[in-house]
């Protein structure tokens, strides 16, 4: 019966790090459409207000999704390898300790499985199985809450951000482009704040907060930053700047 007790716990502490890991890359990915929504849909709605060329809201769009996503995709890739760095960097300790004090580790390993709930008897036996089968591979999940067969991929964070903040930018880039002149605005604004509504509300769903406090925050923002950015624009091309 002992023999198969901690598999279970342990299996199940090894789906849920999964569960969270696609969460948190959810979560990410929708964040980074949102910013690619807001922070595109202000610099044309702006642009909007000083003139009415179609080519230089293309332009102004264009060059706002290109500098976004770059930024974002080098800021999250930056970010990541320095969590990967991390991550290996206590590995690599850990390999050290096992190394050169086995007895002490094993130990260690008892005491916190058995801060899970299991007796000690059952604790050190799951210890020394897990031991047996790889060492640092039980250390690192146990201790350090590190899955060593999925350290964070910098390139495939920096990959997500790129395609989730163009994503996001494409529709008011569209929005603004590709309707009349007469429409544009009014096109940009409620494709704007209707994409705003659905990344709100998945947002506050994946955080597990109210939805409609979260969607309600999210609409706003984007509003206040387009009506922020025409007013600017208007009054900049107003001046003929």
């Amino acid at each position: 019966m002992t023999d198969a007790t901690p598999p279970p716990a342990h299996h199940q502490a090894a789906e849920g790090g999964g569960l969270g890991t696609r969460l948190n890359w959810l979560r990410a990915a929708v964040l980074g459409a949102n910013d690619g929504i807001v922070s595109t849909a202000g610099l044309v709605v702006g642009v909007a207000g000083a003139t009415g060329s179609r080519d230089a809201l293309l332009t102004a769009g264009l060059s706002g999704l290109l500098a976004g996503s770059l930024s974002m995709a080098v800021g999250e890739y930056v970010s990541v390898s320095v969590q990967r760095d991390s991550e290996t960097a206590a590995l690599a300790a850990e390999k050290r300790e096992l190394h050169e004090s086995p007895e002490e580790e094993l130990d260690e390993l008892t005491a916190l499985l058995a801060g899970h709930g299991l007796s000690p008897a059952v604790a050190r036996e799951a210890a020394e199985q897990l031991t047996a089968r790889d060492a640092l591979k039980a250390h690192a999940r146990v201790e350090l809450g590190i899955d060593p067969d999925a350290l964070t991929n910098p390139w495939h964070a920096a990959w997500a951000s790129f395609l989730a903040f163009t994503a996001g930018a494409l529709l008011p880039l569209l929005a603004i482009v590709l309707p009349p002149a007469s429409a544009r605005l009014w096109v940009t604004v409620v494709s704007v704040l209707g994409a705003l509504t659905l990344t709100g509300w998945w947002a506050a769903r994946l955080a597990d907060a109210p939805t409609a406090r979260g969607t309600l925050r999210t609409v706003a923002g984007g509003a206040l930053a387009m009506a922020v950015t025409y007013g600017a624009g208007s009054v900049l091309g107003a001046a003929g700047v």
